[in-house]
């Protein structure tokens, strides 16, 4: 999108009468076109609107649960950063054009208290939902899925007890310094479009997680996205 400020109304006809032209006096350059596409396709397929009826909004909160987890995702796709840097970056995209809250909002507070209001079972109920939606939105083929494991390494302090899942493992990325979380994600075997995931503690090798998932996500997929049940290579 190009923008271009024409000036006041007599500096305009002073254009069209061949008089010098006027230069602007500032500009801004706002981050669009990949905040946008992501934003889309939330709206299209209704995260903000599914995470909301599952979890309610605080009757103080600035804006609802599902927003504020719309907004990191949002950040997640285009450029990772912190909550605590999310104003700021936020701040540079048109974002707030047709996300409109306060300032105190963007807070990185305001997010960890939205996330603390999703329970496990939250969780299951609200990526089951989105799981159908998706599919039956882009019709994806059902036909074959797979089942990728992995770990990855948190910053999440030694000395934090409140995050259990958390554990010193064989990390994949080489980083021996860290706790990690496993996590199993079933996709479709065309696009790599993620369907189902399970977090696990990362101190569990992945060989002892596999047969559960199996059962696990073809029990959760075919009671709930297909008709007939799938087969997971």
């Amino acid at each position: 999108m190009s923008q271009q400020y024409l000036g006041s109304a007599a500096e305009i006809a002073e254009k069209l009468a061949g008089g010098p032209a006027a230069a602007p006096v500032r500009s801004r350059h706002k981050r669009f076109g990949d905040v946008a596409a992501v934003w889309s396709v939330i709206e299209r397929i209704g995260v903000i609107e599914v995470i909301d009826e599952v979890v309610p909004r605080r009757a103080d909160a600035a804006a609802s649960v599902g927003t504020y987890l719309a907004l990191t995702t949002a950040n997640r796709v285009v450029d990772p950063c912190s909550k605590l840097g999310f104003a700021d970056w936020w701040a540079t995209t048109a974002g707030p054009r047709w996300v409109r809250l306060p300032a105190a909002a963007t807070d990185h507070r305001r997010f960890w208290e939205a996330m603390d209001r999703l329970g496990e079972t939250d969780l299951a109920t609200i990526e089951t939902e989105l799981g159908r939606r998706i599919v039956a939105e882009y019709s994806l083929d059902l036909s074959g899925l797979v089942l990728d494991m992995t770990n990855f390494a948190t910053y999440i302090d030694s000395g934090n007890d409140k995050a259990p899942i958390a554990q010193r493992g064989k990390a994949k990325q080489k980083r021996v310094d860290l706790r990690l979380v496993g996590l199993g994600l079933v996709v479709t075997r065309d696009g790599g479009i993620p369907l189902l995931s399970h977090a696990y503690p990362g101190d569990r090798p992945d060989v002892t997680q596999f047969p559960g998932r199996i059962v696990w996500s073809r029990s959760r997929e075919s009671a709930n996205f297909a008709r007939e049940p799938s087969r997971v290579p």
